[in-house]
């Protein structure tokens, strides 16, 4: 038995999932239990060393994916994307103030889950009803913040790269405008946001290094005061 890692098309996220029985091997695709259902994902690192992970909480790999898995999963892709315009058709119908940033079947098509970013809470009971109907299989809309929405699309940051959020940073750290503070930064939107019009996730990574250095100076200020009556 080993845990493998699987990742699903071109989404930056992987999950874990326990191998009891087959031998598998880097970008083989497999067929996987998820919370979702069964998923199809390509397998993309290996691990032996179980006891790192929690078993508990991890679903089992069913089987190595065959050329009829993959065909279906090309036909889920497909229909997915006809999804996205039919919703989006919907939404426009009902005039909601939300953007469809992507739509996805799950491997045996019992759920069609659209995400969704929007400035405000979004009643869209009347729209999953007019989706389920159409799709026959179970709805979920799932509204996403402005920055995982710039970690899906992804671009180029202000200092020239590929965004962090899109490339090598698997989650969210809470940023304040402190840390901008705490570099001397100009406090100006265009100089300290980033695409997504959130504050630089770059500018939590030195700034441990940054109060540091605040703290020393603070330091030898007092250490120069002169203390004689």
């Amino acid at each position: 038995m080993n845990i493998v890692e699987v990742k699903f098309d071109d989404k930056k996220e992987t999950s874990f999932y326990i191998n009891e029985r087959f031998n598998l091997k880097r970008n083989l695709t497999v067929v996987v239990e998820s919370d979702r259902g069964l998923m199809f994902g390509t397998v993309i690192s290996i691990f032996d060393n179980i006891e790192e992970f929690d078993l508990d909480s991890l679903y089992c790999v069913v089987r190595i994916s065959t050329k009829r898995d993959y065909l279906n999963h090309l036909s889920n892709k497909k229909d997915s994307v006809k999804a996205i315009g039919k919703c989006k058709d919907l939404i426009k119908k009902y005039d909601l103030k939300m953007n469809i940033i992507d739509a996805s079947y799950n491997f045996d098509r019992s759920q069609l889950l659209f995400r969704f970013v929007a400035d405000e809470r979004v009643d869209f009971r009347e729209l999953a009803k007019d989706l389920g109907s159409i799709f026959k299989t179970r709805i979920e809309l799932r509204q996403i913040g402005i920055r995982d929405k710039a970690k899906e699309i992804g671009g180029i940051g202000p200092c020239g790269r590929k965004l962090c959020c899109s490339s090598f940073l698997t989650s969210f750290d809470s940023i304040s405008i402190n840390m901008a503070k705490n570099q001397n930064l100009l406090l100006n939107p265009s100089k300290i946001n980033g695409v997504c019009g959130r504050l630089l996730c770059c500018l939590k990574y030195e700034n441990d290094n940054y109060k540091d250095m605040k703290n020393k100076e603070s330091m030898n200020i007092f250490k120069d005061v002169d203390l004689e009556d």
